[in-house]
């Protein structure tokens, strides 16, 4: 199935408007102190899709990060990647293979890789899975998924990871038509809650790594608010300061403050990358939240990102449907309001090379939640 699987310097990885599979994704974990390679495959168009009509080769590449979980042992996490998405049925076959390959690439205490796939699930469209509308009401159970994606596996070894750490839900809004009509697909509430934001004085600026400790304000107050994990502020200085002009895949950063009477509301992190612009980070103020200041920062970042080129807009993450319950409720409720799609992917997956240190290692999630994604080396 694949062929001439070589590692390759991080400036080659090919150009993507996936961020975290770039050049610049690989330089922003290095200065955190994490580990980073760069892998390089082919595969024949007939090996991964069943209705080829012309067989070619197809070049494709992904960026691994190492990640050490204790003194002895580290995992190879792959962030969203590989990007090359086969059909369903070749999918498990094709990460069994690509995972066999990888193994002479990482290092020898390297026990798992963790697939964090940005895949389309393969039950969309399942009438018992999604109402008429396209709405989610249910997923298969885990059995079932790792059942489905092994099919035609020799070895089994693919495991639905416990935990996700990137975001598996989204929603991608279509940025080639005209501001207006851009506007105009929004929900009601959310063309004023924007109008409203520019009748209260807020604006946008962009701001640079002199504003740094406004965002560690605004983003520690927001963690707290909403009980997330902390990031270091070197982490955001890294992400401001890294630049990857002279690769093939680089990505731009705008750090963009709303304000009114230069009083900080709120903040994000908008980055550019191929055809896409990710609205990665995002804090806001415990005060004057009825200024709106949040949907005036995601107006202009939607703005920039049209100016720029994209073609689509990444909201990253929202909760998987419209349920209160869910802890990412509001989001939902606040990101569905720009219009877009919603896309829903199949998450983290697991690949083990040793089988014993993996039941270690998942024991070691089960007991606390999360204890591998604290690094900045996600």
């Amino acid at each position: 199935m694949l062929s001439e699987v070589l590692k390759k310097d991080i400036d080659e990885l090919y150009k993507t408007s996936i961020v975290q599979q770039t050049a610049f994704w690989s330089l922003v974990k290095r200065k955190t102190g994490c580990e980073t390679i760069a892998i390089n495959f082919k595969s024949k168009k007939s090996h991964l899709f069943h209705d080829a009509v012309a067989d070619y080769d197809i070049n494709s590449d992904l960026l691994v990060i190492i990640m050490q979980v204790n003194k002895h042992d580290c995992i190879a996490y792959v962030p969203y990647g590989p990007e090359l998405e086969p059909d369903n049925e070749f999918q498990g076959l094709f990460l069994e293979e690509l995972s066999e390959c990888l193994r002479s690439f990482l290092p020898a205490n390297c026990f798992m890789i963790r697939y964090d796939l940005c895949w389309e699930v393969f039950w969309t469209g399942d009438n018992a899975y999604f109402d008429n509308k396209g709405n989610l009401l249910d997923v298969p159970s885990i059995k079932s998924q790792e059942l489905r994606l092994n099919i035609n596996t020799l070895n089994w070894n693919l495991r639905k990871a416990q935990t996700n750490i990137l975001p598996t839900n989204t929603l991608y809004i279509s940025l080639v038509a005209d501001l207006n009509s851009i506007l105009d697909r929004m929900k009601p509430k959310t063309r004023y809650n924007i109008k409203l934001s520019q009748k209260k004085g807020v604006t946008v600026r962009m701001a640079d790594i002199s504003d740094l400790h406004i965002w560690y304000h605004l983003y520690s107050d927001t963690a707290q608010r909403n009980g997330l994990y902390l990031n270091d502020i070197k982490y955001f200085e890294a992400i401001l300061t890294t630049r990857a002009d002279s690769t093939k895949s680089p990505a731009e950063v705008y750090y963009l403050i709303a304000e009114n009477e230069k009083t900080p509301l709120a903040a994000m992190f908008l980055i550019i990358s191929g055809q896409r612009g990710s609205y990665l980070y995002g804090a806001s103020s415990n005060l004057n939240r009825n200024y709106m200041a949040t949907y005036a920062l995601q107006w202009e970042a939607i703005k920039i990102s049209k100016e720029k080129g994209c073609i689509e807009y990444d909201m990253f993450g929202i909760s998987p449907k419209n349920d209160i319950a869910h802890p990412l409720h509001g989001l939902y409720q606040f990101k569905t309001g720009f219009g877009g799609e919603i896309f829903h992917s199949l998450g983290c997956w697991d690949y083990f090379f040793d089988k014993a240190k993996y039941q270690l290692f998942m024991s070691m999630e089960l007991l606390n939640p999360g204890f591998h994604i604290t690094s900045n080396c996600n």
